[in-house]
């Protein structure tokens, strides 16, 4: 009993990693097919992609998911075939093999939660492994011409020999070693196997709980060292392995090392021509760094020799490419180990939590230092102030992922519904490299899945329309991204048949949204279009026509405190832009004042600063506020008269000039009080449609400040003017918060 709660702890604390893996790896398989379509002889794609299948099969064969095993199985031997050349790559083998990753990603998702399967799930793998074997069935069309007929495939596989002592403790931990072995004999075949029965105590003095098994066997595979070793990795800490290498491989690895560039260190050329793993060497290491004082280290090559079996030929021929390296004019420095460490997304999440307090915590310290006018502690104050913003810098970095991330998914988004409904699509991704918080990416993924499936459907036009309009057959959907004053926009464009402006109208005027023969600006016409329940699709398909999606994405693009908006040209096609802050967590920004409230600017929108003269304010012929700047006129918005703030003007303002959109626009504060990090706290469900705010921040002092929104705040400026109501009335909505609009 004790046994089986230990086997159920370890598989709740380690299949958690393997799912997060398998994941990858088949997000990874799917992307590779998708480029084989465009490199279908691409060796190196063909590599990497029977390496993923193969990774998949081998952890989950660690913790016994035998299903997956199974059904990857068969789709390992079809890639290893694949790979050799026995059959190319085609469009319909790219289809099959990506319904396979499918399969094999709902079995996944069913080891993690076995209630999810699906008995059709299970029909269709059945059918999927016809097709496989039917495939792997297929005649050659890459053998030779001069090839002779019924010639049989080479004979002999490397013949390795383990031998694997597994610890005491190894029960106790939860592993099961004929697990292990039953895996790692699945890599090929096992002609022999020979268990030690030396290793087990007289039954008096023999432990139930202790793991006494040790074995050694023959294994005939073409499983690198490196796979083999995998195996054991849930072992390794709780087993003594040593692998003894074949003849034939010897002779490859000496092969290799003569034809690879100097090297001066001996553990990095056999780890690069796979003679050892890089946990094999740094065992070795160990073991040479333990040697008592005064006495000479061993040889390295004797350690690994004695440790993981490497053949001392092998060993001899990477120490004289080692001697013919230093013997060279200069030394080659080594490339720094790139390791990734895994951190689990909560955690992170918790530091980041825990740093803006941190940051508000600073900020009164340094109001309290300023207050006490003591110079040392003022000092002090900034020093520390100054590396909380390192500290903050450097953390949320570590949040940051290139978007091209999810624009890659949307490759098989983009295929597979462009062949639903019959049309030609080439996706292109600019951009990929722009940086976004990974929160934000795993929020903004389903608002671009709306937007990606809209402009396939309605936006793209089948290829004999588009021949019809002059156009090539194949349509062109855009994903790009690029940084812009302190956020990002990222924009889906198609050259499709654009937006129908008079479709549109005539469903507004159905639905009620507009008086009957109403025609406002194009502007109002395309914002249409993100209203609740909003279709102009004929008939209800799989894609659309139940007016779900563009009102959902406009939710949820701001609750991310962002906008979305449209641009269309008949004929010509549509640009949807998203724009987001770059984080939903820290920002640096400038803090203004106006009467007794505060407020901030993200810093990288602020251009510069002027001062404010009613000797130089004017209207423009639209009476639109505007101050002169440098020979031109400036759209300015007063927050006062925008947000009926209480206070009395006072004798100096200022005019933050703040750039948006390639345009600037100018805000009439107050007071100016410099720059401020500033940590990003939601709204109030009563400040949410406050518009041209995005969030609030707690001051130093305990003050809250509200954080501007600097793409809906142009807006306000380029709009009719907005003037204080000076009446009673007005008067008293100012007191209560509420915001007047005087109609011109």
């Amino acid at each position: 009993m004790k046994r089986a709660e230990q086997d159920l702890n370890f598989i709740a604390e380690v299949l958690p990693a393997f799912l997060s893996e398998a994941q990858e790896q088949l997000e990874a398989m799917e992307q590779i097919l998708l480029r084989l379509e465009e490199a279908p002889r691409d060796k190196e794609l063909l590599d990497a992609l029977f390496r993923c299948a193969h990774t998949v099969k081998g952890s989950a064969g660690i913790f016994g998911l035998e299903e997956i095993v199974a059904f990857t199985h068969h789709v390992e031997t079809l890639l290893d075939q694949l790979r050799e050349g026995r059959f190319e790559f085609t469009p319909d083998l790219g289809t099959l093999l990506l319904q396979c990753n499918d399969q094999i990603r709902l079995l996944v998702e069913a080891a993690a939660d076995p209630a999810a399967v699906d008995p059709a799930a299970v029909r269709q793998r059945e059918q999927l492994v016809q097709l496989l074997r039917t495939h792997g069935a297929a005649p050659s069309v890459a053998a030779p011409a001069d090839a002779p007929a019924g010639a049989a495939p080479p004979q002999g596989l490397p013949h390795w020999f383990v031998t694997a002592q597994f610890g005491s403790e190894c029960f106790r931990n939860g592993m099961d070693p004929m697990a292990v072995l039953n895996y790692v004999g699945g890599l090929g075949t096992v002609p022999r196997m020979v268990c030690d029965q030396t290793a087990v105590p007289p039954l008096q003095s023999l432990d139930p709980e202790a793991c006494y098994l040790s074995v050694g066997f023959e294994l005939d595979t073409q499983a690198t060292r490196g796979e083999i070793e995998n195996g054991f990795s849930f072992v390794r800490d709780d087993c003594a392995l040593q692998i003894i290498e074949p003849t034939r491989y010897a002779e490859r690895c000496i092969a290799l090392i003569e034809s690879m560039p100097d090297n001066p260190r001996l553990g990095d050329i056999l780890v690069a021509v796979g003679a050892v793993t890089p946990g094999q060497l740094q065992q070795a290491l160990r073991v040479q760094h333990q040697a008592p004082a005064g006495k000479t280290p061993r040889p390295l090559g004797d350690i690994l020799h004695n440790k993981a079996g490497i053949d001392p030929q092998v060993i001899d021929a990477a120490l004289q490419k080692q001697s013919r390296s230093r013997e060279g004019t200069a030394a080659r420095t080594p490339a720094d180990d790139k390791r990734l460490i895994r951190v689990q997304a909560d955690r992170l999440d918790a530091v980041i939590n825990l740093l803006g307090e941190l940051v508000i915590a600073g900020a009164g310290a340094s109001l309290l230092a300023r207050q006490s006018r003591n110079g040392a502690l003022i000092e002090a104050n900034a020093q520390i102030g100054r590396l909380i913003e390192e500290i903050r810098n450097g953390t949320l970095q570590l949040r940051m992922v290139p978007i091209s991330e999810t624009f890659t998914r949307f490759r098989r988004v983009v295929r597979d519904t462009a062949a639903e409904l019959g049309k030609e699509v080439a996706l292109q991704i600019e951009g990929g490299e722009t940086e976004l918080d990974k929160s934000m990416v795993e929020r903004i993924a389903d608002p671009l899945m709306h937007l990606v499936r809209n402009a396939l459907d309605h936006g793209l036009e089948p290829p004999q329309e588009r021949l019809a309009a002059g156009k090539p057959a194949q349509g062109t959907l855009t994903l790009s991204a690029c940084h812009e004053a302190g956020g990002i926009i990222i924009r889906i464009i198609d050259d499709g048949r654009g937006v129908l402006r008079r479709k549109v109208l005539a469903r507004a005027w159905e639905r009620g949204l507009l008086e009957r023969d109403v025609i406002p600006d194009d502007e109002d016409i395309l914002r249409l279009i993100f209203e609740p329940g909003f279709s102009t699709a004929e008939q209800i398909t799989n894609l659309s026509g139940r007016g779900v999606g563009m009102d959902v994405v406009r939710r949820n693009v701001e609750a991310l405190r962002g906008s979305v908006t449209m641009h269309s040209i008949e004929g010509a096609g549509s640009t949807i832009e998203i724009r987001l802050p770059l984080t939903l967590a820290i920002i640096d920004g400038f803090l203004v004042a106006v009467g007794n409230s505060k407020f901030i600017f993200p810093l990288e929108s602020v251009v510069e600063v002027i001062e404010s003269r009613p000797d130089i304010s004017r209207s423009d012929a639209r009476g639109r506020h505007c101050v002169e700047l440098r020979g031109r006129a400036l759209p300015v918005l007063d927050l006062r008269a925008a947000y009926g703030l209480e206070g009395v003007d006072t004798e100096r303002q200022s005019v933050v000039v703040v750039q948006n959109e390639g345009r600037q626009y100018g805000v009439i504060v107050d007071t100016l009080l410099g720059q401020h990090q500033t940590v990003i706290k939601p709204l109030g469900r009563m400040l949410r449609s406050l518009r041209g705010i995005s969030g609030s921040s707690i001051l130093g002092n305990g003050e809250v400040a509200l954080i501007f929104d600097v793409y809906s705040l142009g807006a306000m400026a380029a709009a009719e003017p907005v003037r204080r109501v000076r009446s009673e009335a007005g008067a008293g909505a100012a007191r209560t918060g509420n915001l007047q609009r005087e109609t011109p």
